[in-house]
C-alpha cells in the first residue's frame, strides 16, 4: 500500500471543507458538483467530489451525503501526526471550539503530546505530536 486516503461523506460539503481548511490549512482542489450529471439528477449544487490538499503527503477526499443516511459517530478516527507543539495546540483548540474533548491535550508516556477531539461533525481526531 502506498498510502491511505481518507474519504469523508458529510452534509454541506463545501462549507465543511472550508471549516477543515481553516483548521489544517492547505488548498481545496478538484471540486466537482453534481450539476448536469444524469446519475445525480436531483442533487444539483452538491459536491460529488472535493479534495483538501493539506500538504504533498496528506489529502482528504470529501463528498456530500447525497441524501444517504449516515450516522456521525465513533466509526472513524483520524490520527494526524503533527509537526510541532504549536500546531497540535492550535488544531486541538480549533476542533474543540464547536466539538467535544474526549481526551485532554497532555504529555504521554511515549514522549508525545496527545489528545482526542470529536469535531462538530461527529468525526474523532486523535492528535499526536512526537517530541524530539
Amino acid at each position: 500500500m502506498k498510502k491511505l486516503v481518507p474519504h469523508i461523506r458529510i452534509e454541506n460539503c463545501k462549507e465543511e471543507m472550508e471549516y477543515y481548511q481553516k483548521i489544517f490549512g492547505g488548498k481545496i482542489k478538484n471540486t466537482q458538483l453534481a450539476d448536469g450529471i444524469e446519475m445525480f439528477k436531483g442533487q444539483e449544487g452538491k459536491y460529488i467530489h472535493g479534495e483538501l490538499h493539506i500538504n504533498e503527503n496528506c489529502i482528504i477526499y470529501f463528498t456530500d451525503t447525497l441524501d444517504q443516511e449516515f450516522i456521525n459517530g465513533n466509526n472513524i478516527l483520524f490520527g494526524p501526526d503533527l509537526d510541532s507543539e504549536e500546531e497540535i495546540t492550535r488544531i486541538y483548540h480549533a476542533l474543540a471550539e464547536d466539538g467535544e474533548i474526549q481526551m485532554e491535550l497532555q504529555d504521554t508516556f511515549w514522549g508525545a503530546k496527545h489528545a482526542i477531539v470529536k469535531d462538530r461533525n461527529g468525526i474523532s481526531w486523535e492528535l499526536n505530536y512526537t517530541k524530539e
